[in-house]
């Protein structure tokens, strides 16, 4: 299974990729809770493991974030928080279990294996289009036409966050915090060097622009001019 796991413990989190991965699992693992919301929206997962106390998004919130964005597949919360209301709590956000902490490896595994037998979400979006431009988060390829684009894994985050917002205007801010996970810097030009990469090979050799700056705001993704 492909399972998305948030801890920001890193003892913890290398444990637990560890014994899932031995396990036959395929791991995505964050440390944040803005990380959890984007890959979890982002990719097909088969569950998701939250912690429940993380900096910034806490688990709870990253499952109602997730929750109100139509993603229904099975939740599992790690917590030290042991309180009925806390599980109550927990459940009534969306989680399918919740597991205490410490706990064992075994039981740990158990409740990850059930909750993956559990009927398959079919509403998670896997591709993404506009026009002849294709994005495959499960194969993560991109196509524009016939043709196959090479990306880095940034320039295809990038992508990837403006193909979701398609038709929107999407900010410099918005881009630092969604696909760079750190707040605004008004003297960074990493956006602008990614884009300009990005421009040259989604958009250089086609007949249609598909990115466009537009002055004073941010960017835009549309098929439009």
């Amino acid at each position: 299974m492909k399972l998305l796991l948030l801890e920001d413990d890193e003892t913890t989190r290398t444990h637990l990729e560890r014994a899932l991965t031995a396990a036959g699992h395929v791991v995505d693992t964050c440390a944040t809770g803005q990380d959890a919301i984007f890959l979890g929206s982002s990719n097909a997962y088969s569950v998701l493991i939250l912690d429940r106390m993380v900096s910034g998004i806490e688990g709870l919130g990253v499952l109602k974030a997730l929750r109100a964005a139509g993603i229904r597949t099975p939740a599992l919360f790690l917590t030290a928080m042991d309180g009925v209301n806390d599980r109550v709590e927990g459940l009534d956000a969306g989680a399918d279990d919740y597991l205490v902490k410490p706990f064992a490896a075994i039981e740990f595994l158990a409740r990850v294996n059930a909750l993956g037998r559990r009927q398959p979400v079919s509403d998670v979006v896997t591709v993404l289009r506009i026009a002849d431009l294709e994005v495959d988060l499960v194969k993560r390829t991109v196509r524009r036409g016939n043709r196959l684009i090479d990306l880095q894994a940034q320039e295809f985050k990038l992508l990837e966050y403006l193909m979701r917002h398609a038709g929107e205007v999407v900010t410099r801010t918005m881009l630092l915090e969604n696909v760079w996970s750190f707040h605004f810097d008004p003297n960074t030009n990493v956006i602008e060097s990614h884009m300009s990469r990005l421009r040259s090979k989604v958009d250089r050799g086609f007949g249609q622009e598909l990115i466009h700056t537009i002055r004073g705001a941010g960017y835009r993704i549309n098929a439009a001019g």
